[in-house]
């Protein structure tokens, strides 16, 4: 499943705990109220871990990007002095 398709997912669990949240508390369903809390707070909560797991792919890359840039410059010094 790609990144786009768990945030569809994510902001739809928490519409659909809203609707039914919303539909519990005109109805006077308490079940369905809380049912519908607990959708909202599970798709908020996927979508933080989600943008999580994002910046720490992000950071890694960074981190791989700087590596192999000492890396270059660490064989081009090697390089030179060969030379």
């Amino acid at each position: 499943m790609s990144d786009f398709d768990d945030k569809l997912d994510n902001k739809a669990d928490q519409a659909g705990g809203k609707l039914k949240e919303t539909a519990g508390k005109v109805t006077g369903d308490k079940d369905l109220e809380a049912e519908g809390k607990v959708q909202n707070a599970e798709g908020k909560v996927k979508e933080t871990l989600d943008d999580a797991g994002d910046k720490v792919r992000d950071a890694a890359g960074d981190v791989k990007a700087g590596a192999e840039a000492l890396v270059d410059r660490a064989k081009k010094a090697l390089h030179r002095d060969v030379d």
